[in-house]
């Protein structure tokens, strides 16, 4: 049997560009991090201390409230806009898009799809799209390095309405939909509403993924931030791959700040209701580690990444075999990003 912790991790979902936005030294071990949403969970030496290989990389940004100035949200760094203003949001996605290339020439990463020797192996996910001026500007971001693209964040876009909201994709959505086909790239389920998703998912037969979502019949059933198990079932029957969320509410509704989730019952039950209905080979890691939140905003006992191998040896006491546990850890990523698992 393979060593838990030998087995190498693609984490589907990490905000990196936006920590080290909001303060985070992403070079400096977990306790000598500083920056924001402390303790950390998330740098560098962390994820190749805990043998994260591979990792989609976001850029994320978001709609400032609208009775306040931009940039004022979330502690006033600069991954926020103005409503509707597109060029500040373009402006915003550039600065994390300029973060990731200067890794990239550093040796620190390698951008996907063209893997090579650095520690960490990174696709650019765009999480909302609003930084996309319009929909002849999605050629150029992924000449740039983005593969895949969400529509909206929670609270939304000029394409698309977002988690928090009812409405459906936009005239100017429908257009960077056709782009993102046009281009190749991956839609990335996760944040968008119910009548967004199901328009794109009517409109496009495009390359689908939910990057860090999970199953809502376990979360009270009317949550728009996970994905109906009538989802789950489209996105497997398209090839694509659900990552699980370990944002700990997100796995229990009772959370409350007191008591974390334990990762047994929590984290594992959404990996197998999901394998259950996708098949195991749709199923994955999309963490989502430090997206807004800490490490103690995570399940019991996982406080860094090489804590993710706990529950790749849940997963073998389910009697998972080692290939699937290894799909389950990398290999089904690689297979739906046509890249060579570890």
């Amino acid at each position: 049997m393979t060593p838990a912790r030998d087995t190498p991790i693609f984490d589907g979902h990490l905000d990196l560009a936006y920590l080290a936005e909001i303060g985070r030294d992403m070079h400096a071990q977990l306790g000598q991090c500083r920056g924001t949403l402390l303790p950390a969970a998330v740098t560098l030496p962390s994820l190749q201390a805990g043998n994260v290989r591979g990792c989609l990389g976001t850029i994320f940004t978001e709609m400032s409230e609208e009775d306040s100035p931009a940039g004022l949200q979330l502690g006033g760094f600069g991954h926020t806009y103005p409503p509707g203003d597109a060029e500040a949001a373009h402006r915003a996605g550039l600065r994390q898009l300029k973060l990731y290339h200067a890794w990239r020439d550093a040796g620190v990463i390698d951008l996907l799809p063209n893997a090579g020797d650095a520690p960490l192996q990174l696709g650019i996910l765009m999480e909302g799209a609003d930084p996309i001026t319009n929909a002849n500007e999605v050629a150029w971001w992924a000449q740039q390095g983005v593969i895949a693209i969400g529509l909206a964040w929670a609270l939304g876009s000029r394409y698309a309405g977002g988690n928090s909201q009812k409405t459906g994709l936009t005239a100017e959505g429908k257009d960077v939909v056709r782009a993102i086909d046009d281009a190749g790239l991956i839609h990335d389920l996760s944040h968008l509403s119910d009548a967004a998703m199901d328009e794109l998912l009517e409109m496009s037969d495009g390359h689908v993924i939910a990057s860090h979502s999970n199953a809502r019949a376990l979360l009270g059933g009317t949550n728009q931030r996970h994905l109906r198990d009538e989802t789950i079932a489209e996105i497997a029957r398209r090839g694509g791959v659900i990552g699980i969320n370990l944002y700990a509410p997100f796995l229990d509704p009772a959370f409350d700040k007191k008591k974390r989730p334990p990762l047994r019952t929590a984290a594992l039950d959404h990996v197998l209701h999901i394998a259950s209905i996708a098949g195991k080979d749709k199923v994955c890691l999309g963490t989502d580690m430090d997206g807004g939140f800490a490490a103690t905003d995570l399940p019991e006992g996982v406080n860094e990444p090489s804590d993710l191998h706990k529950l790749l040896d849940m997963l073998r006491d389910e009697g998972w075999s080692e290939a699937e546990v290894a799909g389950f850890a990398g290999g089904n990523w690689a297979r739906v990003l046509g890249i060579e698992p570890w």
